[in-house]
């Protein structure tokens, strides 16, 4: 082993990577600085507004959503694990875990739907783009905290970001996917009536693909739930919080606590958008 050592020196990796992240800390920093503005903005105004709503009247609403989207059983389950969540005291960390799921979602979509598209365009896109998206999932969750808390400090915004990252493969690949699998006679057909690229995108390829998109959107959302313990480790208020303070503190009951809170609401939102999926096909 020495030998092999010696003819194959170890790379530097760590040192490159090391010096590659002071040169974007160094030359990025009001960059940085201005995505940590915004998000934080972002997200304590939707706080705000989220906290301004009564518990009860928000917990109504969300089960008449669900019981719209999906059935009266769900809005049943909804009003009553919503208000158990309330009535043990977690209702503010619950509020502070929906607004970072909200905000990690929408700009995962915003990020991840486009790329999609584009994959679906372009195979050579394709080729370059799995092989990164294959690494984002595979990296440890643990890992996108390191370089999130260089160049976001602490807080709600180290643990969006780390979330994004981990979260965003599954609507990149399935749209890419939904909308590579629409039948080629109906994409001949559109081609044939003089479509543009455009129209055939918006008015044929993604409106078929729309059931597979938001299976994707759905995996995104269990992401960053199963995110919310992970990223309160870098200082991102919620339930994960509270799970965090648990184990540290070696407090079961309250554990317990966090973790079904945590459940109830991962139940909720996959439902619901499992719900608004099978309305789309």
């Amino acid at each position: 082993m020495d030998n092999l050592h010696n003819l194959f020196p170890k790379l530097p990796l760590a040192e490159w990577i090391e010096s590659f992240v002071d040169f974007l800390t160094d030359n990025f920093e009001a960059f940085f600085e201005s995505i940590s503005n915004g998000i934080s903005f972002v997200s304590e105004g939707f706080v705000s507004l989220l906290t301004f709503v009564p518990p009860l009247v928000f917990i109504i609403a969300l089960a008449l959503i669900a019981w719209w989207v999906v059935n009266w059983k769900l809005g049943l389950f909804t009003l009553i694990g919503m208000g158990l969540i309330n009535n043990l005291g977690y209702w503010p960390e619950t509020i502070e875990t929906i607004s970072l799921i909200v905000i990690s979602v929408i700009i995962a979509i915003i990020i991840g739907v486009p790329i999609g598209i584009w994959m679906s365009q372009k195979s050579t896109v394709q080729a370059i783009i799995t092989p990164i998206l294959d690494f984002m999932q595979t990296m440890p969750a643990f890992v996108y905290l390191i370089p999130a808390v260089v160049f976001f400090g602490v807080g709600m915004v180290p643990g969006v970001i780390s979330t994004i990252i981990f979260a965003t493969p599954p609507t990149v690949r399935l749209t890419n996917l939904g909308i590579r699998q629409v039948d080629e006679e109906l994409i001949e057909a559109s081609n044939a009536f003089g479509s543009s690229t455009g129209q055939r995108l918006t008015k044929v390829q993604i409106p078929l693909a729309m059931p597979t998109i938001m299976a994707g959107i759905n995996q995104t959302i269990m992401l960053t739930l199963s995110m919310v313990v992970i990223a309160s480790l870098v200082g991102a208020p919620g339930l994960g919080t509270v799970v965090y303070r648990a184990i540290t503190q070696i407090q079961i009951g309250t554990g317990f606590e966090g973790g079904l809170a945590l459940v109830i609401l991962a139940m909720v939102l996959d439902r619901i958008t499992q719900g608004a999926n099978k309305g789309n096909k």
